[in-house]
């Protein structure tokens, strides 16, 4: 029997935010694994904790108590250049807002986080150029995000994501800001990275398309996993999702 390897692994995440007088408790004892490859959607109503535990997984915070694990390392242990190396390396970040830097052509956007890793700059731009054309952008390499459109934006988002060769993909709310056609294709896309190359992709989405593609959905209420399906145990009619007619 194959064994599956556990990329990301939480052990009783909680996080507390202390406001004033008030305390909130925004993740309750989160105890979860995933595994490398897997298409993880994690989904749930606006402040049920969702957000906050899948920056703990991207390590953009830490838990008020419990581990986060990235490949067997705890990433609460790390201190902020070794997060920061961790980040840049093993982990690709898309979000709905793009975050292009606006006076930067696509080529220059995706090349950003190799210039950071330290990859010379020939290399990077050569491999920033098939990295876009894997997007469907090879022909808008010297454009800026101002002259493309949001689903050409999305593309450059992740293409940029995947220009250090992560492990991991964490995508938050990747088709909010797309028309429905585009989101789909968008999400098309991330599966296909994921069937091709093997990366694991995690987001934190209201997208019920997102549903049709993920391997698992983990459903997070009250700051506490609810329920988690596996695609068979999702009853999808796309057609119902997307607004298509079943044939």
């Amino acid at each position: 029997m194959t064994t599956r390897r556990e990329i990301v692994r939480t052990q009783n995440v909680r996080k507390t935010y202390v406001m004033g007088e008030e305390v909130v408790h925004a993740l309750r004892g989160i105890t979860l694994t995933i595994y490398a490859g897997e298409y993880i959607s994690i989904m749930g109503p606006s402040g049920s904790g969702k957000s906050t535990f899948f920056n703990m997984v991207g390590g953009l915070d830490k838990p008020t108590s419990g581990e986060v694990y990235i490949d067997e390392v705890d990433i609460a242990q790390l201190d902020p250049y070794e997060l920061a190396w961790l980040r840049c390396r093993k982990i690709g970040y898309i979000f709905q807002t793009f975050n292009l830097i606006p006076v930067m052509t696509a080529l220059e956007n995706v090349t950003l986080p190799m210039v950071f890793a330290g990859t010379d700059p020939d290399e990077a731009r050569e491999k920033g150029a098939r990295l876009l054309s894997l997007v469907g952008l090879g022909g808008r390499l010297h454009h800026k995000p101002a002259q493309m459109s949001g689903g050409q934006q999305q593309r450059v988002a992740i293409a940029r994501a995947l220009a250090n060769d992560p492990a991991i993909i964490l995508a938050d709310e990747p088709t909010g800001n797309l028309d429905l056609k585009t989101g789909h294709e968008v999400i098309e896309l991330l599966r296909r990275l994921k069937d091709e190359r093997g990366v694991t992709i995690i987001t934190a989405t209201h997208d019920m398309k997102m549903l049709d593609v993920s391997d698992r959905v983990i459903w997070i209420t009250d700051g506490q996993v609810s329920r988690i399906q596996s695609r068979a145990e999702l009853d999808i009619k796309v057609g119902s999702i997307d607004g298509k007619q079943e044939a």
